[in-house]
């Protein structure tokens, strides 16, 4: 007591008090970083678990869209089979009708000559969708546009303009 404090029971208790509550302020600062560290757990668990979810929803899709795709292109290819077999019944019937023009129509003269000739030009064009079909059509028109782009073009602006016309009146 000859350090020139005295000696007062409640500062020591006040003092006593004031360290546990500092103790106990240590605890709650320690309970309250591991309720953060679970905190922080548990948002990122739940952030892996959107993502696995979002993961599989993609994955759901894609297959959904794959599906969709392959029914799609088996959808075309039957349409473009069922094209095909229809321009080949079409290029039979127009043979036909060439072979029913020959047989039918003068056989003498001038008018003659013109029956039989018609009669070639239908049995050709007839034999040529018969064999070629409406793909092989599409390719040899493909293959003539590229060769004569200028003309084809010309005939193109030509049948657009009849077709405004007719279909304006």
């Amino acid at each position: 007591m000859a350090t020139g404090t005295s000696y007062n029971p409640k500062t020591q208790e006040h003092e006593k008090r004031k360290d546990e509550g500092h103790g106990q302020n240590q605890g709650q600062g320690q309970n309250q970083g591991q309720h953060k560290d679970a905190g922080q757990n548990q948002n990122k668990d739940l952030m892996d678990k959107a993502k696995d979810a979002g993961t599989a929803v993609m994955d759901k899709a894609r297959d959904a869209a794959s599906s969709v795709g392959g029914m799609a292109s088996q959808a075309a290819t039957t349409v473009g089979k069922k094209a095909d077999e229809y321009t080949s019944t079409a290029g039979a019937d127009i043979r036909q009708f060439g072979e029913t023009l020959r047989d039918k129509g003068p056989h003498d003269g001038l008018l003659g000559q013109a029956s039989s000739m018609m009669a070639d030009t239908i049995q050709g064009s007839g034999r040529y969708l018969e064999q070629a079909k409406l793909s092989g059509v599409a390719d040899d028109v493909t293959h003539l546009i590229e060769r004569h782009p200028v003309p084809a073009m010309l005939i193109c602006l030509g049948v657009g303009f009849v077709l405004g016309r007719a279909l304006k009146d």
